[in-house]
């Protein structure tokens, strides 16, 4: 049997990117996506364009036995998901990205939403790959964090949260699911360039300028990160993190934002 990946929210940008990432190099490939056409489509794409077995499902916030149908139907494909990896997620900025929400006049449902999808609904993922994992001794759970995590950006309060927790539930699941082989890490991209970086245009907040090594990172940045936890080439590492965000997070302030506030000093 060859070895399986489970990536959620894999239909598209740096979910896809991943997934192409191990289909190139042989791993059988199953996606999930809110919108199911769309995650069959982005599974045919893999299997036509590498040969290796795909599947993608749709699967919906909240809905556990989803979830649990789903891992029911791998395992009569005769499938082990041998690493799982949490890329979907909430943004929880509303409908313009380069505002967010206000913290005073968000709905506190929103709010609560970001949490559902970036924390609850990965852990009803895991519990379902951990306990196919636990049988063969062997497992890695990958998630997708963020460098705001640490170094937060403005209105953005829920998915920043999110993040933190996010970390600190792979942390937890080190220490508790160690004994059974399962290790847990997670990757901390900062911006990345995806289809709505790309839109907005002039509105980006990050970019190449703002970081040291004077870059952003792409979907192949992300998806090494990945790779490196998924595979064996981490055998021994658990509970850690990687941040890929061209040394965004190293710094106590961009230089371009120096210039900008030194003026401003200047102007009053």
């Amino acid at each position: 049997m060859g070895s399986t990946v489970f990536i959620t929210g894999a239909q598209s940008n740096t979910g896809f990117g991943i997934a192409e990432h191990f289909a190139k190099n042989g791993w059988d490939v199953i996606i999930t996506s809110r919108n199911g056409e769309e995650a069959q489509r982005a599974a045919k794409t893999l299997s036509d364009n590498y040969g290796v077995f795909t599947k993608g499902y749709e699967c919906n916030i909240g809905d556990e036995q989803q979830v649990i149908d789903i891992f029911n139907d791998i395992d009569k494909c005769g499938k082990f998901v041998e690493a799982i990896v949490l890329n979907a997620a909430n943004m929880g900025y509303g409908t313009d990205p380069a505002k967010g929400l206000d913290f005073f006049t968000q709905d506190v449902d929103e709010f609560r939403k970001v949490f559902e999808t970036n924390l609850v609904w990965n852990f009803t993922m895991i519990r379902q790959a951990a306990i196919r994992m636990r049988e063969h001794h062997k497992g890695s759970i990958v998630f997708l964090s963020s460098n705001t995590a640490y170094r937060v950006i403005p209105n953005r309060a829920a998915y920043s949260a999110s993040k933190g927790g996010i970390n600190a539930l792979s942390k937890a699941l080190a220490l508790d699911l160690g004994k059974y082989g399962i290790r847990s890490n997670v990757v901390l991209p900062g911006t990345i360039k995806t289809e709505r970086w790309y839109q907005m245009g002039s509105k980006q907040i990050v970019n190449g300028t703002l970081t040291p090594i004077g870059d952003i990172s792409d979907y192949e940045d992300v998806a090494n990160a990945v790779w490196y936890f998924a595979t064996d080439m981490s055998k021994n590492t658990t509970g850690t993190e990687l941040i890929v965000d061209g040394g965004m997070s190293c710094q106590l302030y961009p230089e371009i934002l120096n210039e900008l506030k030194r003026k401003q000093i200047e102007n009053t």
